[in-house]
């Protein structure tokens, strides 16, 4: 399993990382649900149960809003400090979204060439703190393939495998499990607005991040 005894597993991404977790660190007593509502609480109450012999430190560094250009530059303030064992990346969907929601300011648009070169310079720099690295793709909660976000999120979750090949980081293709659900439910039943999943989306998010971390007693 990727995750050792007493690792600290850092958990760094947009609104679907951050889920309302504490600020500014989204760590402390389980008691007080330090890890906000979303994925990063449901691997860290999974681990707990699964793994409690392993006392694994889980903090969310989610901040609603961000795009990859975001987590590099705070990525000396919110993650450097810390030295995680273990870095978790999910980014993109503000990266296209701003592209569609946003049209008329091109400042917020990301291309799938700055996406892919911000991505390897932060997995580079995450690389620089520890060799345990995994890089979730981003995904869309749509049923239609054409669709134009789906189509963009789908060029910046290739670019997000090719960096992890090329940096030998751990992949999580995040797009089939929804895609798997999809065939079961609208779009509307796990997100309510194709963006932000509700929690049968989290918890897909999470079984897939622990299964690929080889955490197979979740």
């Amino acid at each position: 399993m990727l995750l050792q005894k007493n690792d600290s597993l850092l958990m760094y991404g947009d609104s679907i990382t951050d889920c309302g977790r504490p600020m500014p660190e989204g760590e402390g007593c389980p008691a007080f649900s330090p890890w906000g509502t979303g994925y990063v609480n449901l691997v860290a109450g999974l681990l707990g149960a699964c793994y409690p012999e392993l006392n694994i430190r889980v903090i969310n560094k989610g901040t609603s809003g961000d795009q990859v250009r975001d987590l590099l530059a705070r990525f000396d303030t919110d993650v450097a400090p810390l030295h995680p064992d273990v870095i978790s990346i999910l980014i993109g969907a503000n990266d296209a979204w701003r592209c569609f929601d946003c049209p008329a300011q091109p400042e917020k648009h990301v291309s799938v060439e700055e996406y892919a070169q911000e991505l390897d310079t932060l997995a580079e720099r995450c690389l620089a703190l520890t060799g345990r690295v995994v890089l979730m793709a981003p995904f869309h909660i749509e049923t239609n393939p054409d669709d134009p976000m789906r189509r963009k999120l789908r060029e910046f979750a290739s670019c997000a495998q090719d960096v992890a090949v090329r940096r030998g980081l751990v992949f999580v293709d995040l797009q089939e499990p929804f895609d798997a659900l999809l065939q079961h439910m609208h779009p509307y039943a796990l997100s309510w607005d194709r963006v932000h999943p509700n929690v049968v989306g989290h918890m897909t998010i999470a079984r897939s991040f622990l299964a690929a971390v080889g955490a197979d007693r979740c």
